[in-house]
């Protein structure tokens, strides 16, 4: 990590960071394109038998091991499970759903000299919630996934997961998840994506993964046949911390948190205050230093913008569009129009966020905020807009349709509304 002037000699050279970090992609998937196109091609053709053949050599599943995670071992696990552990998850579950509860959109109709114009809201069919099962077992992203399906309706939801933990199993429990297995990477993605006798397919994927994942769901997501519809491309942890006032040792500790994810991760300070800059500089190093993965992020993503003005400050906040961003208080969200979700003042730690505040911690990475926002309950559901025309109604406003369908020259429009204005009056 290093000190990054906006004026002065380094201006240039910061300018030119600045510009390659508002293009970040969310990965680099090219390298294992090849691979995975090979084992989505195999499981979208052969089926169970490729599948099991790739659970086998990934996920280290015993032949006989089924693949279908029964309801007694997720039942077992939630017994086993710590009472403090067990709470907690319940606490996380109440304030996840609350959250989704509250983004849910209503159906609605609004009627006028008429016409009454409305929609439904209705849930997709199925969805397949991705829990990656890498490094650390990740509870939290199944419930962040699971809990705003949920809500919304889906009628069948499905988990993947490799080698799910007792903390996950013990989470599918709770959660009253019937259909869970145990498998993972890009094989899992094409099971759900292309459906196999063991695994129907389902309508959509959500979640995040590794690279292989990643690409997988780019690739089926695309699939000129038989696209399957996906949340979003998922890369590294992305954390910006913008602050003139704050704390060095808590911003450095949010720092490297979320440096800890993964070794590509981001973590960027940004501010105005050359004594808070150094400070928040040696603190950062100071704790990354005994976390091996937070350090080696830290080293090589690790920056620290150092503008002129709060505006500049403010601008380059806005052009990373971060995934996670912390800001000073209430005032700064008057500025902010890029980021996943926002965490203010100082005793609003980010990993709060990641398991128990109740908004979703999957997030748009690699400058997708400035396009979209993070998984929410709007990801599972459709709205259908609907009409109904009094034959007075019709009879008032028709004209004006019949004469925008012949100024495109499409008569038959303009024909299927005379006729029934025609027949009424």
């Amino acid at each position: 990590m290093r000190i990054l002037r906006t004026t002065g000699r380094t201006a240039k050279s910061t300018a030119t960071l600045l510009a390659q970090l508002e293009r970040r992609g969310s990965v680099s998937l090219d390298t294992v394109l090849p691979t995975v196109r090979k084992i989505l091609r195999e499981v979208k053709t052969k089926g169970d038998l490729a599948l099991l053949r790739y659970a086998t050599k990934f996920d280290h599943l015993a032949p006989d091991t089924p693949l279908l995670v029964p309801a007694e071992e997720t039942a077992a696990a939630w017994q086993a499970l710590d009472p403090t552990l067990q709470r907690a998850l319940q606490i996380a579950v109440k304030n996840i759903r609350s959250f989704a509860q509250k983004q849910l959109p209503k159906s609605w109709q609004a009627q006028k000299d008429g016409l009454t114009t409305g929609q439904l809201v209705r849930p997709i069919a199925s969805v397949g919630c991705y829990v990656p099962g890498g490094r650390h077992p990740l509870p939290s992203t199944m419930l962040m996934t699971v809990i705003p399906a949920q809500v919304a309706g889906v009628p069948r939801i499905v988990v993947t997961s490799p080698n799910p933990a007792p903390e996950t199993l013990a989470t599918a429990h709770l959660l009253g998840i019937t259909e869970f297995y145990r498998i993972g990477g890009a094989h899992a993605i094409a099971a759900l994506a292309y459906g196999i006798a063991s695994i129907p397919k389902v309508a959509k994927i959500v979640g995040p993964g590794n690279l292989y994942v990643t690409a997988a769901k780019r690739e089926v997501s695309s699939d000129p046949v038989a696209p399957c519809a996906i949340d979003m491309l998922a890369g590294p942890t992305e954390i910006v911390v913008t602050s003139d006032l704050g704390r060095a040792e808590f911003m450095a500790s949010d720092l490297v948190a979320q440096a800890e994810h993964d070794p590509e991760a981001l973590a960027i300070f940004i501010t105005t205050n050359e004594t808070l800059a150094e400070a928040v500089l040696a603190e950062t190093k100071l704790r990354a230093a005994q976390n091996p993965i937070a350090k080696e992020s830290i080293r090589n993503n690790g920056y620290i913008f150092l503008a002129s003005t709060p505006e500049e400050a403010h601008e380059i906040t806005n052009r990373l569009a971060p995934e996670h961003l912390t800001v000073d208080s209430e005032a700064d969200l008057a500025w902010v129009q890029n980021a996943g979700s926002i965490f203010i003042g100082e005793h609003s730690p980010q990993p709060m966020g990641d398991y128990i505040s109740g908004p979703n911690h999957t997030l748009p990475t690699g400058a997708q905020a400035t396009l979209r926002g993070g998984l929410s309950v709007n990801d599972y559901l459709k709205l259908i807009t609907l009409q109904h025309y009094t034959p007075a109604a019709l009879a008032a406003v028709g004209p004006h349709a019949i004469r925008l369908a012949q100024a495109e020259g499409l008569t038959a429009h303009a024909q299927a509304i005379e006729a029934r204005t025609a027949s009424s009056s």
